[in-house]
């Protein structure tokens, strides 16, 4: 049964092909994880191989929310290591996802910010095209997000890119008018901001630490990014650092209409898979543990996310494994 495989995450060895991807809760308080959410993390960690948690924002004006999870300074630690022991208590490893909401950012009282000044959401009126200083203070707060995410004892930390949030901005030609070195014309643009956080981090959290990158491959919108694109964006994300690829959806979000089947975005981490040597994390309508195995047999994905069918069963992965 390849789902209760051991697998190699850079010098990290998960114990089966279980995630339970990042979802968001909107149960932070003040930023930080509190009890309930620890017992929430904690119960669904039992012979899971991998918990990401929710997105966490690297600054105040990255905020997509004001009841999402911070990584913004270093008060908000000591919480998150009582959330990293409850889940290692249980045998599952866990990843703190890094986010920067861009456009999309509410209630921080900051301008938000976006790469050329674009937005295509009918709630957001107003963006602030970012200037270079900009670009390098948000590489520079997810440097400093996954410092405070190592020190709190996450055993590895996920870039996201993906669902519409900033880096998903530079990615799609939808949002992406610049016509500097982060341009929106060329692949190499639109990953050059990723590639640069993903080095930065590697430098500063070092070489055998893990870095993941959710990855938004395919908007499914006319102009947007597209699948074809996946090969080549994903050799970038390995060349500059990342130890794992979580292959989800681009400005459609976690769903795409009118796929129902098991592995919702099986038709990008496929080709993903094919294109690298890092694992790739495939998430998106799993029900059982049938369904899992089925994927990994077809050589969709190294990994699978398991999202509201553990929501509704902390068990879940207890259950599928037998």
């Amino acid at each position: 049964m390849l789902l209760g495989e051991s697998i190699r995450v850079n010098r990290l060895t998960l114990r089966d092909r279980i995630v339970m991807p990042p979802m968001a809760t909107g149960k932070a308080v003040e930023g930080k994880p509190d009890e309930n959410l620890v017992a929430y993390y904690a119960a669904r960690a039992e012979k899971t191989a991998l918990i990401i948690v929710e997105h966490e924002y690297v600054s105040r004006e990255g905020m997509a929310h004001g009841t999402q999870l911070s990584m913004a300074d270093d008060a908000v630690i000591p919480a998150y290591a009582r959330l990293t022991q409850a889940v290692h208590a249980r045998g599952a490893a866990i990843f703190a996802q890094l986010s920067h909401a861009g456009a999309l950012a509410q209630d921080s009282g900051l301008p938000a910010l976006s790469p050329s000044g674009v937005s295509i959401w009918e709630k957001v009126t107003q963006t602030q095209a970012m200037t270079e200083a900009d670009i390098e203070k948000v590489r520079d707060s997810f440097v400093s997000a996954a410092l405070r995410a190592r020190a709190a004892g996450f055993d590895g930390v996920e870039i996201h890119s993906a669902h519409g949030y900033l880096l998903n901005q530079f990615y799609s030609p939808l949002t992406n008018k610049r016509t500097d070195a982060y341009n929106g014309q060329t692949l190499e643009g639109r990953t050059r901001l990723h590639a640069e956080i993903l080095r930065a981090v590697r430098q500063a959290v070092g070489g055998d630490y893990p870095v993941a990158i959710r990855f938004g491959a395919c908007d499914y919108r006319e102009g947007g990014s597209r699948k074809e694109e996946v090969p080549q964006a994903c050799r970038i994300f390995e060349e500059a650092g990342a130890d794992l690829l979580d292959i989800s959806g681009g400005f459609n979000g976690y769903t795409i209409k009118g796929v129902t089947q098991p592995g919702w975005f099986a038709e990008l981490s496929a080709p993903a898979k094919e294109s690298v040597s890092i694992p790739v994390l495939l998430t998106g309508g799993v029900k059982t543990g049938e369904d899992a195995e089925q994927l990994l047999e077809c050589g969709a994905a190294d990994l699978i996310g398991v999202g509201r069918a553990m929501l509704r069963s902390p068990d879940w992965a207890v259950q599928a494994l037998g």
